[in-house]
């Protein structure tokens, strides 16, 4: 039999997920990346997809517990989980320039190393390099 509530393209549930595995350069394709490698980002997360995505005018939202089947890690790095709408109620494209996931996917990465979040990054050094400087205690004898 056929199910009685038919789903429209508009609800929620229907919107098509993006995991950031989807778009990271340090995966290979057996690890989760859909696109190719000379296109990934390096680790992107999933508030930077929503950023892009919603700035160019996609109906996105973040679901940010929600983890990808394939990580290994569980850091809250890795976490998170883009729902993105590409057909309205009547089926119709929501944004001609995205007939499909793959298209948002590659657009995602193209404008995510754009972001100012991660141009500023680049600007200072990584204050975790230093963390271990300075904790010797003078533990066992010095060599003369």
């Amino acid at each position: 039999m056929a199910c009685a509530a038919v789903r429209s393209p508009a609800d929620q549930d229907r919107f098509i997920c993006i995991y950031p595995a989807y778009l990271n350069n340090k995966k290979t394709i057996a690890e989760g990346r859909r696109i190719p490698i000379s296109k990934a980002v390096e680790n992107p997360t999933a508030t930077e997809i929503q950023d892009v995505c919603s700035a160019v005018g996609l109906n996105v939202f973040l679901e940010k517990n929600k983890m990808y089947s394939r990580e290994w890690n569980r850091d809250v790095q890795y976490r998170g989980r883009v729902r993105v709408q590409l057909k309205q109620e009547d089926g119709s494209l929501c944004l001609v320039q995205f007939p499909s996931r793959k298209s948002v996917m590659l657009y995602a990465a193209e404008m995510i190393p754009k972001l100012k979040t991660r141009t500023q990054k680049t600007g200072g050094g990584d204050p975790s390099l230093q963390q271990g400087e300075g904790s010797k205690k003078g533990k066992g004898k010095k060599k003369k």
